[in-house]
C-alpha cells in the first residue's frame, strides 16, 4: 500500500487498494472497518456462560449435560432436557398432558391473562409450567414432575397443582416413588386465590404419599422461589439442590431492601442452604441419575 493512500484512509477518504481487493471501506470518519465478505455466525451455534462468560459450542454444552465446561455453572434447562438426562432411553411416558390452564377470572394487567397463555403455548410448545412423566431410572420406576421456567416463569397455578395431585394419585395407585424438579418464580398471581390454594392442596396430597410410605424426592434448581418453596419444594423425604441454585421465598434484592442490611455472601445459594440445614445434599447434574438410583434402592429396601 502506498503511503499517500494510507494517509488518505486516516483522513477518512474512500480508497481502494488493488491488493486488498477493496477490503477496507470507510464506515465513519477516521475509522476503518473490514466489511467485504464478512460472515455472521449462525444463531444457536454458540453459548456463553452467564457466570464466567466462557463461550463454547451448543453441542459441547449439550454433551456436558448443560453444565459449563469451565466453571461448572448449571444452565437452566426444561423438562425435555431433564427427562432425557434422567430416564432410560425410550422408557418415559407423559401423563396428564390434556390438563391446561384457563382464564376463569378474565384477569387483565398489562395484557389479558388469556393472551399470555396463548403466547406461552406458542413460544414453548408445552401444555403448562409443569410436565409429568413416568419412566425408569437405571431400571427403577419413577414419576417425575418437572417445571419449565420458560412458561410464565414456571409459576405455580391451578394446573401445576392439579398435575402434582394427579401424579400423587398415580404413585399411590401403582406404588411408585415421586420426584418434583422445582424451577419457579412463585405463585401465578393472574389466578389469584386459585393459585394460592395449590400450596395447601399439594401439601395435603403429598402427606398421603408419606402415610403410604411412598418416597418423595424434591430437587431444587435455579431458581426455586415463592409458593413452591413455601410448600412442596421443602416437603421431600430427601431434598436435593443443584450446585449454585438460588433457593428461597422472597428474592435477595427484596430482602435487602426490606431489612436495609447487606446479606451474607452466597445467601440463598444451595451451598448456603446445605450449611444451614435446609437441604440434605447437593448433587452435580452429571451424578444426578446415579444418585437417584442409589436413593431408590435404599428406599426400596
Amino acid at each position: 500500500m502506498k503511503i499517500e493512500d494510507f494517509d488518505a484512509r486516516l483522513a477518512g477518504e474512500n480508497v481502494t487498494d488493488e491488493k486488498s481487493g477493496g477490503w477496507f471501506k470507510r464506515k465513519k470518519k477516521g475509522i476503518l472497518t473490514a466489511t467485504k465478505d464478512k460472515a455472521d455466525a449462525p444463531e444457536g451455534l454458540w453459548s456463553k456462560c452467564p457466570s464466567c462468560k466462557y463461550t463454547c459450542t451448543v453441542l459441547e454444552l449439550n454433551e456436558n449435560l448443560y453444565v459449563c465446561p469451565k466453571c461448572e455453572y448449571h444452565h437452566r434447562i426444561g423438562s425435555d432436557q431433564y427427562f432425557e438426562i434422567l430416564f432410560d432411553e425410550n422408557s418415559d411416558n407423559e401423563l396428564f398432558a390434556n390438563v391446561i390452564s384457563k382464564d376463569y377470572l378474565q384477569f387483565v394487567d398489562l395484557k389479558p391473562y388469556g393472551k399470555r397463555l396463548e403466547e406461552a403455548y406458542s413460544k414453548t410448545n408445552i401444555h403448562d409450567s409443569i410436565t409429568v412423566a413416568h419412566g425408569k431410572v437405571n431400571g427403577h420406576d419413577l414419576v417425575v414432575a418437572c417445571m419449565d421456567f420458560e412458561f410464565i416463569g414456571g409459576s405455580l397455578g391451578s394446573v401445576m397443582g392439579e398435575k402434582i395431585c394427579r401424579a400423587c394419585d398415580y404413585c399411590l395407585q401403582h406404588r411408585i416413588p415421586f420426584m418434583i424438579i422445582n424451577k419457579s418464580g412463585g405463585a401465578r398471581m393472574m389466578e389469584s386465590a386459585f393459585s394460592l390454594m395449590q400450596l395447601a392442596k399439594t401439601s395435603g396430597r403429598l402427606s398421603m404419599l408419606s402415610d403410604a410410605k411412598i418416597p418423595y424426592i424434591s430437587l431444587c434448581t435455579d431458581p426455586t422461589f415463592g409458593g413452591t418453596t413455601a410448600s412442596f419444594a421443602m416437603l421431600g423425604d430427601v431434598i436435593i439442590g443443584e450446585p449454585g441454585a438460588l433457593i428461597g421465598f422472597a428474592g435477595p434484592r427484596v430482602i435487602k431492601e426490606t431489612i436495609k442490611k447487606d446479606l451474607p455472601e452466597g445467601f440463598q445459594r444451595s451451598e448456603f442452604l446445605l450449611e444451614h440445614g435446609f437441604l440434605d445434599m447437593i448433587v452435580h447434574r452429571k451424578h444426578l441419575k446415579q444418585q437417584l438410583q442409589t436413593l431408590l434402592v435404599l428406599f426400596k429396601n
